[in-house]
């Protein structure tokens, strides 16, 4: 089974008022952070919704705008097309992401209660996600996991989500 590790960066960051990926922890950009958590759980990386150095990148789809789903559905569709399996979601301004994420996800579909876009998924709901989508079906993370009866995994600590310059 081939894992993919896709990191959600594809938002406008309107109220950290900068840009959030490039944001730093401990003198790195956000977004290198995930990575890196990300990197030993999976075969490969793939940063969602925009450009970054050193990695391969994916649009959102069908289109952008649509939020975290249109990043997961990027995801899906560029697993897909790359040969991988499953897909491992990560948002790039949550950089404290568990050591094991990759196991306490599995089997998919499923995803960290209270934390939605940590989640892990089959790429065969590629299209599924996508038609969701074209169909003008809700935006809202936890309608498509009821949709796919994904799995919720409670991890005992809180997590950090950078939304604004003082949850740094």
């Amino acid at each position: 089974m081939k894992l993919l590790g896709a990191i959600l960066a594809g938002g406008q960051s309107r109220r950290f008022g900068s840009d959030k990926a490039q944001a730093l922890i401990d003198g790195r950009a956000m977004l290198d952070v995930v990575a890196d958590r990300l990197r030993p759980q999976c075969d490969g990386l793939v940063v969602i919704g925009r450009d970054w150095p050193g990695l391969p990148s994916a649009p959102d789809a069908p289109a952008p705008g649509l939020g975290p789903l249109g990043g997961i559905s990027g995801a899906l569709a560029y697993a897909q097309a790359n040969g991988f399996d499953e897909v491992l979601i990560c948002p790039c301004d949550m950089p404290d992401v568990p050591d094991d994420l990759a196991a306490l996800l599995s089997p998919a579909p499923a995803y960290i209660e209270a934390h939605w876009s940590w989640s892990r998924w089959p790429a065969t709901l590629a299209g599924a996600l996508q038609q969701w989508l074209q169909d003008g079906e809700s935006l809202r993370l936890r309608d498509w996991h009821e949709q796919q009866h994904a799995r919720p995994v409670r991890i005992g600590h809180a997590v950090r989500n950078i939304n604004e310059v003082k949850d740094l």
